[in-house]
């Protein structure tokens, strides 16, 4: 077993390794252009929020409209110590900070709050994120106020944002694959039933909770540091709103469909750009037609798994060995 599972840790691996080679080629071609190269980078940071948001709705059953709160932590974490220290050791040590308060900050009110349910939690969650950015707008001798932070150094370029994305795909997959991860599952499929099993039903929303709070900081970092400022605004109700239709779109308990939903939303963005202001009508309207056939997501609870297509190509060929010893 310790075999197959190292087998299909080293095919995803090489899948990642080729995917980042194919990358470094097109942009040492040209191919990519400035243009190309922001909606890549903003998909891979897309990437990594879906898959932290995905965490608590997807896989915990908890309905959260605070991931933007968690995502400003990281932006201005990363942007006020760059500030002070523009160098790569100042931006990773901001990714760093951003992690340690927004965890802490998610741990402290993730236990009260997530003993609520439903509708509840979602306003509760979405109270916390309005707290945090009105705490940024009021705290100018830090935050700098409403008129944001600008001249942040560049250091999310392409490569780092991959590198983050590769990070927390193994993070969120080795958790979900885990004990607790486990426990978080049966929490989503009935809450009940598993604190009739002894399942400390609190505690593993609260972890899932947090982790997917780090992960809407690490995206607000790698996001400050390409886009090279902050502003409270760009951290409001909406931002949670486009993270949450990501997660929707792919389908709400499924990684690999958040990371498709990322990537084919990202893409069809790109293209509407020629419409001018219709853009997020058609953006939307296109959004609506796809959940109308397809109410659970793109691939719903399913995933990509390297191991079911071994076990699938492994039973034909079982079958048709045995078809021919039959003649």
């Amino acid at each position: 077993m310790v075999k197959k599972n190292l087998k299909y840790n080293l095919i995803w691996t090489l899948l990642a390794v080729l995917v980042y080679f194919v990358l470094f080629g097109l942009y040492n071609a040209g191919i990519i252009t400035i243009f190309t190269d922001a909606i890549i980078v903003n998909i891979g940071i897309n990437i990594i929020l879906a898959i932290g948001l995905n965490l608590i709705i997807g896989f915990s059953g908890q309905f959260s409209l605070g991931h933007a709160g968690f995502m400003a932590i990281g932006a201005y974490a990363v942007a006020i110590i760059t500030r002070e220290n523009p160098t790569w050791l100042g931006y990773f040590v901001g990714i760093l900070a951003g992690i340690i308060v927004a965890g802490a900050i998610a741990l402290l009110v993730g236990i009260p709050t997530l003993r609520l349910k439903g509708d509840y939690l979602a306003i509760a969650t979405l109270g916390i994120s309005e707290i945090i950015r009105i705490l940024i707008v009021n705290v100018d001798s830090v935050t700098n106020g409403p008129a944001g932070i600008f001249g942040i150094p560049f250091f999310s370029n392409w490569q780092i944002v991959y590198l983050f994305v590769v990070f927390s795909l193994i993070v969120v997959t080795n958790f979900i694959h885990s004990a607790s991860g486990r426990a978080v599952l049966s929490i989503r499929e009935d809450e009940i039933a598993a604190e009739a099993m002894g399942i400390n039903t609190t505690k593993y929303k609260v972890v899932a909770f947090v982790l997917g709070a780090v992960l809407a900081s690490v995206g607000g970092s790698l996001f400050a540091g390409y886009q090279q400022s902050v502003f409270p605004n760009d951290y409001g109700f909406m931002k949670s709103i486009d993270i949450l239709i990501i997660v929707v779109f792919g389908g709400m308990g499924s990684t690999t469909g958040a990371v498709i939903s990322a990537v084919v939303l990202g893409v069809l963005n790109m293209y509407l750009q020629d419409f001018g202001s219709l853009r997020m009508i058609i953006y939307a309207l296109a959004i609506i037609i796809i959940m109308i056939f397809k109410p659970s997501g793109l691939l719903g609870t399913k995933e990509i798994s390297i191991k079911a297509i071994f076990a699938k190509f492994g039973k034909k060929e079982e079958e048709i060995n045995a078809s021919t010893d039959g003649k």
